[in-house]
């Protein structure tokens, strides 16, 4: 009998091996011997199971937009405060590895196409989920919903500015200030719009 193939086990760790070079080198630091390195695996591994460094940034871009997902997902409570908190606020399931790495894939994608287009995907999706949350929100406060979308961009840029900040300056600002922070600028943009 045929032993099972290893090969998505592989590809997770090989994955895994760049989030961790890339948290704290950045990409330009993560050379396949040190993906593999920190995947526990040899370099001639990473290239049977990735043809360039650029593959495993792609499936490690698709990984992190999982992960922020099923975040989201696992929250109850108020939808647009569980999408912040899925995004920034800290506890148990953060990942200070995966704020880094997002940083990272942002300024990736000024150089890599790829890289834009997953990002872009990734950006579009949070943006039409937003829109969505914030539009039920003003629903919710009979307020008009006209500029719901603005308000949804708003937020994406703040949840994208906190990492930005987060990972080019740790410590910069206070800790765990970012959820609660954005939650807050979220209700008063809701609040500001006028009454349907």
């Amino acid at each position: 009998m045929a032993r099972p193939s290893n090969t998505l086990q592989r590809r997770e760790e090989i994955v895994d091996g760049l989030l961790n070079v890339m948290a704290t080198r950045g990409y330009e630091g993560a050379s396949v011997a040190a993906i593999g390195k920190a995947a526990g695996l040899a370099p001639g591994l990473v290239h049977y199971h990735f043809d360039t460094k650029a593959e495993v940034l792609l499936a490690l871009v698709e990984r992190l937009v999982r992960q922020v997902r099923a975040r989201y997902e696992v929250r109850s409570g108020d939808r647009l405060d569980a999408f912040i908190d899925a995004h920034l606020a800290l506890g148990p399931d953060a990942d200070p590895r995966a704020v880094a790495a997002w940083s990272i894939v942002g300024a990736e994608a000024l150089r890599q196409p790829d890289v834009r287009r997953l990002y872009r995907a990734a950006l579009a999706s949070n943006l039409k989920e937003l829109k969505r949350l914030v539009a039920a929100r003003l629903r919710d406060q009979e307020r008009s919903t006209r500029n719901a979308g603005r308000i949804a961009a708003g937020i994406v840029s703040a949840i994208e500015g906190a990492f930005r900040i987060a990972a080019a300056a740790p410590g910069a600002l206070p800790g765990g200030y970012a959820a609660p922070m954005v939650r807050r600028m979220a209700a008063g943009l809701v609040f500001a719009e006028p009454r349907a």
